[in-house]
């Protein structure tokens, strides 16, 4: 377990159903998908400026902030029985 994870646990369960069920279904936006997209193939050839790289990583931290936050709604929706 991380330390995001162990953090998120306690304010998952303050998320209603409704709250958890639109936090799961959450998708990145088609631009910054793609932005994503772009971004991870400069980094990968090694063509990505520094300014590139730092916005790659801001993205995929929030990602993962999100996808720790997802599975935690996840537990939630499956405790409260929904």
């Amino acid at each position: 377990m991380t330390v995001l994870d162990t953090l998120l646990d306690p304010l998952s369960r303050c998320l209603n159903a409704e709250a958890s069920r639109r936090i799961v279904e959450y998708r990145l936006p088609p631009d910054m998908q793609e932005r994503l997209d772009v971004l991870a193939d400069r980094t990968n050839e090694g063509t990505a400026t520094r300014e590139e790289l730092a916005e790659y990583d801001a993205i995929i931290a929030a990602t993962d902030f999100i996808t720790i936050l997802k599975v935690k709604a996840k537990e939630q929706l499956r405790a409260s029985g929904n």
